[in-house]
């Protein structure tokens, strides 16, 4: 655990001393509908919307909004495979993203770390077609004791890294997120942090993205 802390500080901070471009920020809220199914199936429904507060100058713009869903199987004790789709609106047009994602989770005294290898493919009308690889390693730490429980905070700490292919185009966006949970009820959770994404730095230009993510679960029932 302290070694992903360590790793996840300093590549912030190298990030941010390399940064001398654009910056911008906002907001993130995102509603998640969770229900689980027998035989170790999932179903996560996901909206999402984007919201700039700043970028340039201080002017409120809506950005987007996304809508996902992903299905996925638990096929051992610390492994899960998904797929999914999402639907993105964005400028009057639509965008369609195909998913797909293997996950490795482990739990350890006083916190539980995941892995998670995602590929999703993005069509959209008069652009190409975007095919992107992602590397995601998450850590969630409960606050309060060995384990998580109802009425208990939580801290989850992500870092992501994004390879983006588009025709000849190569890109990599890298994000960080930090966010403080609370155990709301045994169906519902609220977390509220910060999400950096950093990209268009290998052009030299880089663009600094910051946005406070509030992010609400609610469990469907049992299986």
């Amino acid at each position: 655990m302290k070694k992903f802390l360590i790793i996840f500080i300093l590549s912030a901070m190298t990030a941010i001393s390399n940064a001398q471009s654009s910056y911008q920020y906002g907001i993130i809220p995102s509603i998640n509908l969770i229900k689980k199914f027998p035989r170790n199936w999932s179903a996560n429904f996901k909206v999402e919307s984007r919201q700039s507060l700043y970028n340039h100058e201080l002017k409120y713009e809506y950005l987007l909004t996304d809508g996902s869903l992903v299905v996925t199987k638990r096929i051992a004790s610390n492994i899960t495979v998904g797929g999914g789709y999402l639907i993105r609106a964005e400028d009057d047009e639509l965008k369609n993203r195909a998913i797909q994602q293997i996950s490795f989770g482990k739990k350890y005294p006083g916190f539980r770390m995941a892995h998670r290898v995602m590929t999703d493919q993005t069509f959209e009308k008069n652009n190409k077609a975007e095919f992107r690889l992602r590397y995601r390693i998450s850590s969630e730490i409960p606050l309060e004791g060995q384990s998580l429980d109802v009425k208990e905070f939580y801290l989850k700490i992500n870092n992501e890294y994004l390879n983006s292919w588009e025709g000849d185009d190569y890109d990599m966006e890298i994000r960080w997120v930090a966010l403080l949970g609370y155990s709301v009820s045994p169906v519902n959770d609220l977390e509220i942090g910060l999400d950096y994404r950093l990209d268009s730095f290998i052009e030299g230009n880089s663009r600094n993205r910051i946005w406070l993510s509030i992010n609400i679960f609610h469990s469907l029932g049992k299986e």
